[in-house]
C-alpha cells in the first residue's frame, strides 16, 4: 500500500515539472502600433519568473503592421486644393420710399341716423260679436243642505229632556215628537225645521223653546252601472264623485271613465247631469257610470 501511494506522488511530481519547463511565447509591441491587451495566455505568475527568470520577449512575425505607403481611405489624396468659389452678390438694398406721414383720424360721418320708428298702422272699425253657447246649468254643491228621507238627527231642547232625543227622517219626510206629533222635515234645511218646531212647542207646550238640530247620519248614496260593486253606500261629507265610483270598486273595463251622470234633487225636482269625476257630491245622489261604445 505504501508503495503505491509513492509512486502516485512521484507522477504528480513529474507532471508538474514538466509544465513548469513550457514557457508561454510573449511578443514584443511595434513602436508604431496602439497598445493592446494582453490575452490570458501571456500573464506569467511570480511562481513561474522565480523558477525560470524574465522572458525574453521576441519580436512580432514580418509582415505584421501596416504596408509602406498605406492611407486611409477617408483623407483627400496628396496635393489637393479645393477651387475658390466667391460669394453671391446680391445687389443694392431696396429703397422703401419715405416714412409714413403722422396718423390723421378718419372722416367724420355726420351724426348717427335716428332710431326707427315704423309708420302708423291704419285703424280699422271693429264690430264686436255676442255669440251665446248653450252650456246646460249644473247643479250647486253648496247653500243649506235640504233633509230627505233616511236622514237621521238628532234635536236638542234645552230644560226639555224628554223631547231631546235621535230622530229619523221617514218615506213620508216627516218626523214624529211628543207633545207636537209629525212635523214635516223634507226638503227643508234644519234651520227651518228647527224654527218650525219651536213654533209647535210654543203653542201653548213650551215658551221660548231653545231648539238645536243637526244630521247625526246622513241618507245613503247609490252607485249603478259599470261599477264592480254597485250598490248602496254610507255617505261622506265633502267626498267627490271620483270616491264615490272608488267605494264601489272602481270602474269595470268597459266603462266610460271620462264623466258620469247623476240623478239629483233640484228645488225637489229630481234631475240627470253628466258631471266631472272631481264634481262634490251630495247625500242621496245616485251616480250611473255608463258603458263604452269602443
Amino acid at each position: 500500500m505504501r508503495v503505491c501511494r509513492l509512486l502516485i506522488l512521484v507522477a504528480a511530481a513529474a507532471a508538474m515539472s514538466g509544465c513548469a519547463r513550457q514557457p508561454a511565447p510573449q511578443y514584443a509591441q511595434h513602436p508604431g502600433m496602439r497598445a493592446y491587451a494582453a490575452s490570458p495566455q501571456m500573464v506569467r505568475s511570480d511562481l513561474d519568473e522565480m523558477t525560470y527568470g524574465a522572458p525574453a520577449y521576441r519580436q512580432p512575425p514580418s509582415g505584421y503592421g501596416p504596408s509602406p505607403g498605406y492611407r486611409p481611405a477617408y483623407g483627400p489624396p496628396p496635393g489637393y486644393r479645393p477651387a475658390y468659389s466667391p460669394p453671391p452678390s446680391y445687389g443694392p438694398p431696396p429703397s422703401y420710399g419715405p416714412p409714413p406721414a403722422a396718423y390723421r383720424p378718419p372722416p367724420s360721418y355726420g351724426p348717427p341716423p335716428a332710431a326707427y320708428v315704423p309708420a302708423p298702422r291704419p285703424s280699422y272699425p271693429m264690430r264686436h260679436v255676442t255669440q251665446y253657447v248653450p252650456v246646460r246649468e249644473l247643479p250647486e254643491d253648496h247653500g243649506p243642505y235640504t233633509l230627505d228621507s233616511g236622514d237621521k238627527l238628532r234635536i236638542v231642547v234645552f230644560g226639555q229632556d224628554t223631547l231631546s232625543n235621535t230622530y229619523t227622517v221617514d218615506a213620508a219626510g216627516m218626523i214624529t215628537m211628543p207633545l207636537i206629533g209629525a212635523v214635516q222635515a223634507r226638503d227643508i234645511s234644519t234651520a227651518s225645521l228647527s224654527a218650525s218646531i219651536k213654533s209647535k212647542l210654543g203653542g201653548g207646550f213650551v215658551r221660548d223653546a231653545s231648539v238645536a238640530v243637526e244630521v247625526e247620519v246622513y241618507r245613503p248614496f247609490f252607485v249603478l252601472g259599470e261599477v264592480t260593486y254597485p250598490g248602496q253606500y254610507p255617505f261622506v261629507p265633502h267626498m267627490t264623485v271620483e270616491n264615490a265610483v272608488a267605494i264601489a270598486g272602481g270602474f269595470t273595463p268597459r266603462a266610460t271613465k271620462s264623466s258620469v251622470t247623476i240623478t239629483r234633487k233640484v228645488q225637489g225636482v229630481p234631475q240627470r247631469f253628466p258631471l266631472p269625476l272631481r264634481y262634490k257630491m251630495r247625500p242621496g245622489d245616485v251616480v250611473t257610470v255608463s258603458e263604452r261604445w269602443f
